[in-house]
C-alpha cells in the first residue's frame, strides 16, 4: 500500500483536490504517522504551492526528521519568505534535530537572495561550528550568498575553504565578481577554471563585454565557446547577442541570431531587436518585429518598450500609432514601462504630438519617476520652456521624489530661457538635494550659465566635476565657451580631454566644430572632422557635417562647402541643407541657395523654414517679384510662418508673448504702458533732435567766430 500511496503522491503535484484526497487516505490508512509518507505528503503540497497547507501538515506530524525540517525550510527560501524559514532553522536547533549540510545550502539560498548579509554571518558561524565548510554544497552556498551580498573577498576566502569546488563554486565566484565590475579579476578566475565550463560560466562574464573596446575581448569568448561546442545553448546564445549589440557590431549579433535557426526564445528575439534599437538601426528592428508578429512570436512588455524607443521623427509617425494601437489591443497601455516609451515616441515627433503625450501621462495610473521625466524632458525640447518650469513645480508638489534627471532637463528650459535668477534658485536647490555633483546636473548648470551670459560660473561648476572625467560635463564647457567666442580655449580644452583619457563621443567632436565656426578657426575645424574615424574611431554623423558647413559658411567659402556635401558618405538630411542655405544667403550666393530651397521643398514641403529664408534673401536682393512668388506659393500650400517667441521675468514667474500677443489677462494695462513709453521715445527723439539742431548752430557760430 505505502509504495501505491507514494506514486499517488507522484501523479497528484499542482492539483489542490488531487492532493487533499491523497492526504486523506494516508489518514485512513494510518500511514500518516509514517515519517517518510508524511514528508511526501509535504514535499507534494510545496511543490504545488499550498505552503500554508504544508505548514499545516508539518505541525501536526507526530514524527518529524532532518527532512522534514530542511522540507519546510527549502519550501520558505524558495518563496522568498526568509523569515519563516530562519524561524524554522532555529526552531529545529532547538528542538534537538541536527543541520546538514542541505539545510545550511538552502537557508543560504534565501539568506543571498534577500542579500541579507547579518544572518548570512551567523549561518556561516554555525557551517563552521557543524565543520560543512569544506562541504562542496555549503561552501558553494557560502561562495554565492557573500557574492550575492558584493562582498567578493569573503566569498573568495569562503571558495578557498573548499576542498574540491565544481563548477557551481567557480560559477558562483565569477559571478561575485561579475556582480561589482571587477572586469580584470572575472577574466583571471575564467582563466583559472580548470574544470569543464558551461553556460553559467559564460553568460555572467558576457554582461561585462558592453562597450567597443571589448570587442576583441568578446570575439575571443565566442571562440572559447564555440570550441566547448556550447554555440547553441539558448542562455548563452542570448548574452552573446545583447553583448555584440553592446559592443558596436549588430551584424556579429545577427548572425549568432540567424545561427540558432527555430531554437530562439522570446529573450533571443528582445535581445536583437533592442540591439537594433539601440544603434538605431530603424528599419531593420521594424522587419524584424513584423517577422515576430508573422511567426505568432509571443511579444511581451520588452518587445514592446524595444520597438517604441525605435520610433522616432515623422517619418515614424504612422508606424508609432499602429503600434499603440496594438498596445490597446493586448491590454498593455497601463503597464508603466510600456506607457512610458509610448510617451518617450510621442514626445520625439513633431510638436504637435506633445499633448498625445500629455493626455498618456494624465491617463496613467501608476506613474512613476520615468512617467514624469519623459513629460518633463519632452516640454523642455518641444516647448514652450516656461511649461517645463511649471510642470517642474508640479513635480515637485506630487508625492514623487525628484531626481537628477528632472533638475537636468529643468535646468535646459532655464538655459532656453536665459532666465538666470530662475536657474540660479533650481541650481540652490539641486546643491540642498545632494545633485551639484551629478555630471547630468553639473553639465546643465555649464550650459544654463553659459547660456546666461555668466561664464565664469560655469567655469565654476566645471572646476567641481572635472576630475571625475565626466565625458557629458567636459563637452557642456566645450560648448559654453564656443558659445562665448572663445574658440581656442575649447580646442584647449578638447586637447585636456586627449591628455586626461577622458573619453570622447560624437557631442564632443559637434561642441569643438561649433567652437571653430563660432571662432572663424576653419583649418582647425576641417582637420578634426577628417580625423574623427582614423584617429579618434568616432563616425562622423549628419550633425559634423553641418557644424563644419556652418564653419565653411561663416568664413564665406560656399563653394568649399558644396564639395563637402557632394563628398559626403551619406546623403545629406535636412539639417545638413538648411545649414547650407543659411550660408548661401549670407553670401549672396542667390542661384545656389534657390537650388538647395528647392531641394528641400521636395523633402519638407510643409517647413516654413525654406520659404521663410527664401523670402529674405529675395528681399534682400531686391527681388520683390520672386519674394511674392515665393508668398503665394506659402499661401497655396497653407504654410505658415511659425511666430518667434520673446520672454520675461517677472516675481518667479516666466511670461512668454508673441507679436500683437493679447492672451494676458493684463494685456489692456500693458499695451496702455507700451503706448504711453513709445510716446516718451518720441518726445526724447524729438528733444534729441533739438539739441542737436542747437549744437550744430553753436559750432558754427564758434567757427565764424575763429575765422574772423
Amino acid at each position: 500500500m505505502k509504495p501505491f500511496l507514494a506514486s499517488l503522491l507522484e501523479s497528484s503535484l499542482h492539483s489542490f483536490q488531487k492532493l487533499s484526497s491523497s492526504h486523506s487516505l494516508t489518514i485512513k490508512h494510518g500511514y500518516i504517522s509514517d515519517v517518510y509518507i508524511s514528508n511526501r505528503v509535504l514535499d507534494s503540497y510545496i511543490k504545488s504551492g499550498f505552503l500554508g497547507h504544508a505548514h499545516k501538515l508539518f505541525d501536526e506530524m507526530p514524527h518529524r526528521d532532518t527532512v522534514s525540517w530542511n522540507t519546510m525550510i527549502s519550501g520558505y527560501t524558495s518563496s522568498g519568505k526568509l523569515d519563516n524559514a530562519w524561524c524554522l532553522f532555529t526552531g529545529m536547533r532547538r528542538c534537538g534535530s541536527d543541520a546538514d549540510g542541505y539545510s545550511f545550502s538552502r537557508l543560504l539560498k534565501g539568506v543571498a537572495f534577500a542579500k541579507r548579509f547579518d544572518l548570512g554571518e551567523q549561518v556561516h558561524s554555525l557551517v563552521i561550528k557543524g565543520g560543512y565548510e569544506s562541504n562542496v554544497y555549503v561552501g558553494s552556498a557560502l561562495v554565492d550568498m557573500y557574492a550575492k551580498c558584493e562582498r567578493v573577498e569573503d566569498a573568495f576566502e569562503a571558495f578557498q575553504e573548499i576542498l574540491e569546488p565544481n563548477s557551481v563554486s567557480w560559477n558562483a565566484l565569477i559571478g561575485g565578481f561579475v556582480q561589482v565590475r571587477d572586469i580584470e579579476t572575472a577574466f583571471w578566475l575564467f582563466g583559472c577554471m580548470e574544470m569543464k565550463m558551461d553556460d553559467g560560466t559564460f553568460a555572467p562574464l558576457l554582461t561585462l563585454l558592453d562597450d567597443p573596446m571589448f570587442y576583441n575581448l568578446l570575439k575571443e569568448v565566442h571562440a572559447k565557446v564555440l570550441k566547448l561546442g556550447l554555440e547553441k545553448e539558448i542562455t548563452l546564445c542570448n548574452a552573446m547577442v545583447s553583448s555584440y549589440a553592446d559592443c558596436g557590431s549588430v551584424s556579429d549579433a545577427k548572425r549568432v541570431f540567424d545561427g540558432l535557426g527555430g531554437a530562439k526564445d522570446l529573450i533571443t528575439w528582445n535581445s536583437m531587436l533592442a540591439g537594433f534599437s539601440k544603434h538605431e538601426q530603424k528599419d531593420s528592428g521594424f522587419e524584424l518585429f513584423i517577422e515576430m508578429l508573422r511567426t505568432r512570436i509571443e511579444t511581451d512588455v520588452y518587445t514592446y518598450t524595444s520597438i517604441l524607443s525605435t520610433c522616432s521623427g515623422e517619418e515614424h509617425k504612422v508606424f508609432g500609432q499602429s503600434l499603440h494601437c496594438l498596445v490597446i489591443k493586448k491590454g498593455l497601455e497601463q503597464v508603466t514601462s510600456v506607457s512610458n516609451a509610448l510617451i518617450s515616441m510621442y514626445i520625439q515627433f513633431p510638436t504637435c504630438f506633445m499633448n498625445d503625450a500629455l493626455s498618456l501621462f494624465e491617463s496613467l495610473e501608476a506613474k512613476d519617476l520615468v512617467s514624469w521625466n519623459s513629460v518633463l524632458t519632452g516640454l523642455s525640447q518641444k516647448g514652450p520652456s516656461e511649461d517645463a518650469v511649471k510642470f517642474f513645480s508640479y513635480l515637485r508638489s506630487s508625492n514623487t521624489e525628484v531626481d537628477d534627471y528632472a533638475f537636468s532637463a529643468v535646468l535646459r528650459s532655464c538655459s532656453d530661457l536665459a532666465t538666470l535668477q530662475l536657474g540660479q534658485q533650481i541650481h540652490a536647490l539641486a546643491a540642498k538635494s545632494s545633485f551639484e555633483s551629478n555630471e547630468f546636473v553639473a553639465s546643465s548648470l555649464i550650459l544654463m550659465y553659459s547660456k546666461c551670459g555668466v561664464i565664469d560660473n560655469a567655469q565654476r561648476c566645471f572646476q567641481k566635476i572635472c576630475s571625475t572625467h565626466s565625458t557629458v560635463a567636459w563637452n557642456a564647457m566645450i560648448l559654453g565657451y564656443a558659445q562665448h567666442g572663445s574658440g581656442q580655449v575649447s580646442l584647449d580644452l578638447f586637447s585636456r580631454m586627449c591628455n586626461q583619457s577622458v573619453k570622447l563621443d560624437h557631442v564632443t567632436f559637434t561642441a569643438v566644430l561649433t567652437a571653430c565656426s563660432h571662432s572663424g578657426l576653419v583649418q582647425e575645424g576641417l582637420k578634426l572632422l577628417h580625423l574623427m574615424e582614423p584617429v579618434y574611431k568616432i563616425q562622423p554623423r549628419m550633425e559634423h557635417y553641418a557644424a563644419a558647413v556652418d564653419l565653411l559658411g561663416r568664413a564665406g567659402l560656399v563653394n568649399k562647402a558644396k564639395e563637402l556635401i557632394e563628398s559626403m558618405p551619406l546623403s545629406p538630411d535636412t539639417m545638413v541643407l538648411k545649414t547650407f542655405l543659411g550660408a548661401c544667403r549670407a553670401c549672396g550666393e542667390i542661384e545656389m541657395a534657390t537650388q538647395v530651397a528647392n531641394h528641400l521643398l521636395e523633402m519638407e514641403p510643409d517647413d516654413h523654414f525654406t520659404y521663410v529664408s527664401l523670402s529674405h534673401m529675395y528681399s534682400d536682393a531686391k527681388k520683390w517679384e520672386e519674394k511674392a512668388s515665393v508668398k503665394k506659393v506659402m499661401k497655396e500650400r497653407g504654410v505658415k510662418k511659425v511666430p518667434g517667441w520673446s520672454w520675461i521675468e517677472i516675481r518667479n514667474e516666466v511670461c512668454a508673448f508673441n507679436a500683437e500677443d493679447r492672451s494676458h489677462p493684463l494685456c489692456e494695462e500693458i499695451y496702455l504702458m507700451v503706448e504711453d513709453l513709445t510716446q516718451e521715445m518720441k518726445w526724447f527723439e524729438t528733444d534729441n533732435e533739438f539739441d542737436y539742431q542747437a549744437s550744430l548752430l553753436h559750432v558754427n557760430h564758434c567757427l565764424f567766430h575763429l575765422k574772423n
